[in-house]
């Protein structure tokens, strides 16, 4: 298993994510819990609506996108969680059917002036559907600790 730390976070790298089919069924039940609008919950309201389908909705397709960025870089990494996200986009909308992919950059990386043990590291996200369309982009902080705390080590 990959073991990230700090210093294996330099500027332009890129985590490719796997990909991920959304379904009707995960769409509808994600809304029922989470974000119960018509477009969400039933095809027809969907077609009705400016979205054209049973779209996902944006938390829905964001909480995708967070497990896509776990499976891509922080299982197994010197994570140290997040103080936030700087912007968070749904640029297309996400249908019954499609498949998610995309990948996640890095814009740059810091070591903490308060903690020097972490490293601040700001990421930017797309989330892109079968045709390369982006459909989410995120940009956030991931704090990571140095590999010289002994959590881990560095590779490429």
């Amino acid at each position: 298993m990959a073991s990230y730390t700090f210093e294996d976070f330099t500027p332009g790298r890129r985590f490719e994510f796997e990909k991920r089919t959304m379904t009707a069924d995960a769409i509808i039940a994600f809304a029922r819990e989470f974000d119960p609008q018509p477009m969400h919950l039933d095809e027809a309201a969907g077609r009705a609506s400016i979205l054209g389908g049973l779209a996902a909705s944006g938390w829905h397709t964001s909480a995708v996108m967070m497990r896509m960025l776990y499976e891509a870089y922080i299982n197994g990494s010197t994570s140290e969680g997040s103080p936030g996200v700087d912007l968070m986009e749904w640029k297309r909308p996400v249908l019954a059917g499609d498949t998610l992919g995309g990948h996640c950059a890095v814009l740059e990386a810091r070591v903490s002036r308060s903690r020097p043990e972490i490293g601040i590291v700001r990421l930017r996200a797309e989330v892109t559907n079968q045709r390369d369309e982006v459909v989410a982009v995120c940009e956030y902080i991931n704090m990571m600790r140095l590999a010289a705390t002994g959590a881990g080590h560095a590779h490429d």
